[in-house]
C-alpha cells in the first residue's frame, strides 16, 4: 500500500471518529454554555449561606474529625480532619498527604517506598484528587471559607440561586458554583463556572444525601450531563 494511500485511510479514520464528537460538543456548547452571572456580596447571601448549612447540620459536620469514602470507584481517601492529614489511595499506590505541607508527604508504591522527582509527581496528583473529590462530598460546608464571596442571584420562579466564587485556595482558584436549594435550603443541585471545564455553567444534581454516624449530611451520588459520579464506601467519626 502506497504511503499517499495510508495517509488518506488514516485521515479518513480520524475524520470519522473526531467529526461526530466535534458535532456533539458544539451542540452540547451552545445549548447549554452560561456566562457567569454577576452579582455583588450580600448579608442576604450570607443568611441564605447560614440556612443551607443549618439544613445540612453544619455543627455535626463540624464536629466530625474522620471521614472515608470512594469517589467515582477511582479514588479512596481516609481524612483526619482535623490532623490536615489524609490517606489517598489509587491502584496501588498510597500517599499519606500532609495537607499543609505536602512536600512532606509520604509516598508508598506497592510495597515500596518512592522518594525523588517521582514522589513529587505522585504527591501532586493526590493533592489534586483530593481538593477534587472532597469537593464533591463537602462543598456546601464551604461557603464561609476563606476567600469566598456570596451572592444571590435571580433565577426562574421567583427563586434565587446563591453564587459563591473562591478567590483563593484548592488547585483551581477563580471558580465559581450557584447552588440551587430546595424550599428547605438543602442543596439539590450546583452550576459550575470552572477553570477545568469546557463549558460554563454546567448543572449537577446533589443528591441520595446520607446521614452519617455523627449525623453529618453528606451526598451519595451526582448526575453531571450524562454521567453519574457516585460516592460509596462512606464513613465518619469522630
Amino acid at each position: 500500500m502506497s504511503p499517499k494511500k495510508i495517509l488518506k485511510i488514516s485521515a479518513g479514520v480520524i475524520i470519522f471518529f473526531t467529526l461526530p464528537s466535534l458535532l456533539f460538543f458544539g451542540y452540547v456548547y451552545f445549548k447549554y454554555n452560561e456566562d457567569l452571572p454577576q452579582g455583588t456580596p450580600s448579608k442576604a447571601a450570607d443568611e441564605v449561606a447560614q440556612r443551607m448549612l443549618d439544613a445540612i447540620d453544619y455543627e455535626a459536620y463540624k464536629n466530625t474529625n474522620y471521614i472515608e469514602w470512594t469517589f467515582n470507584k477511582r479514588h479512596h481517601f481516609k481524612w483526619k480532619k482535623n490532623e490536615n492529614y489524609c490517606e489517598v489511595y489509587w491502584k496501588n499506590i498510597r500517599v499519606d498527604l500532609q495537607l499543609n505541607a505536602p512536600k512532606s508527604s509520604v509516598v508508598t508504591v506497592g510495597d515500596n517506598t518512592v522518594t525523588g522527582e517521582a514522589a513529587t509527581e505522585y504527591i501532586d496528583k493526590a493533592v489534586n484528587y483530593f481538593n477534587n473529590d472532597s469537593f464533591w462530598l463537602v462543598a456546601p460546608y464551604k461557603v464561609f471559607d476563606s476567600g469566598t464571596t456570596r451572592s444571590l442571584i435571580p433565577i426562574e420562579n421567583n427563586a434565587y440561586g446563591l453564587l459563591v466564587t473562591y478567590t483563593s485556595g484548592g488547585s483551581t482558584p477563580g471558580d465559581s458554583y450557584m447552588w440551587l436549594l430546595q424550599d428547605d435550603a438543602k442543596p439539590k443541585a450546583f452550576k459550575m463556572w470552572t477553570s477545568i471545564l469546557p463549558i460554563d455553567g454546567l448543572e449537577a444534581s446533589w443528591s441520595d444525601w446520607k446521614t452519617t454516624e455523627t449525623k453529618a449530611q453528606l451526598p451519595t451520588f451526582h448526575k453531571l450531563f450524562f454521567m453519574g459520579l457516585e460516592i460509596t464506601d462512606l464513613k465518619t467519626d469522630y
